[in-house]
């Protein structure tokens, strides 16, 4: 399958510290996305948002390369591909999948074929940046926009290098996050409307079980991922990783309340799903936004890159 060169936009200041390959929604582009994005004026809240390399003239907003000047982005675009929910018209998007209704369990097998395929090219695209950064993996962050979070997420799960600096989603959901907590189990977790997702203790659908001599099954969270891999890549024709670099890389997760394109449950949901198999995740929702980011969900992710990455 072919991509589109990506829109590449070089830090403001050198030298180039960190990179965040951002993949944009389905029917969008590289190019659309990423320009619109980095133009999004992003509120400074009262103490300021730190930025360096930018006019002291004091600005009640600043924007995301402002705040990381020595930041690479990189927008990639989508391949190419026939929509099954529309017709079969063909129109950029990082993989095929049905309607978005919660739990968004119908016709899920669409997803895999191009997962595949957009798996291979996130991690190509990584890859190249960790050997361009001087901190190596952690100084790299992907994330996207509704359908180019899903493809971050599951590209995240699957990642078998060093941790990444972070994952960050806007608007988005995880495939087969249903299927990943039946795995572990617990199949009815993830299909409710409950917005009580921090500071649960007391459910955790991965928790481990030490008495089983089988790896995979004395960690459920291992065992989830393991079958992602399977579902996505096919059968394994080496070893299976059994270092779960996925629970060292933090994420944030944004989303609008009334999203009518992709439903804040879903949302919810991967990040209780993700929250569950141990990785530290940031939820925040964000009233009477639809399916779209917005300046204050900017700042929280700013925020959260300060507080969680070395992005400077």
């Amino acid at each position: 399958m072919d991509y589109p060169a990506p829109l590449v936009i070089q830090p403001r200041t050198l030298p180039h510290k960190h990179t965040l390959i951002l993949l944009h929604g389905r029917g969008s582009s590289g190019e659309k996305f990423g320009r619109a994005l980095l133009e999004t004026p992003i509120p400074i809240p009262p103490g300021g948002i730190p930025t360096t390399g930018t006019s002291s003239t004091p600005s009640p907003t600043t924007t995301l390369d402002q705040v990381f000047p020595h930041a690479r982005f990189v927008f990639p675009t989508a391949a190419h591909r026939r929509a099954t929910l529309y017709r079969r018209a063909k129109t950029h998007q990082w993989f095929d999948n049905w309607e978005l209704v919660p739990p968004a369990t119908f016709r899920e097998e669409l997803q895999s074929p191009g997962l595949q395929e957009t798996t291979g090219y996130i991690h190509g695209l990584i890859r190249a940046e960790i050997a361009d950064v001087p901190g190596g993996a952690s100084d790299v962050v992907v994330g996207g926009l509704s359908q180019g979070c899903a493809a971050s997420l599951i590209a995240m799960l699957l990642w078998e290098g060093e941790p990444l600096g972070a994952v960050v989603g806007m608007c988005g959901f995880l495939p087969f996050c249903t299927r990943l907590l039946e795995q572990s189990d617990l199949g009815d977790a993830a299909g409710g409307d409950s917005n009580e997702t921090e500071g649960d203790d007391a459910f955790d659908p991965f928790e481990r079980e030490e008495d089983d001599s089988d790896p995979d099954s004395q960690d459920p969270a291992m065992r989830a991922v393991s079958w992602l891999r399977e579902e996505i890549q096919g059968p394994a024709s080496s070893p299976r990783p059994t270092d779960i670099v996925f629970r060292k890389i933090p994420a944030f997760l944004g989303h609008g309340s009334e999203d009518a394109q992709v439903s804040v449950i879903l949302g919810r949901n991967a990040s209780l799903c993700l929250r569950s198999a141990g990785i530290d995740v940031s939820w925040r929702e964000y009233e009477s936004l639809g399916h779209w980011y917005s300046g204050p969900m900017l700042r929280d992710l700013v925020e959260f890159l300060q507080a969680k990455t070395n992005l400077e």
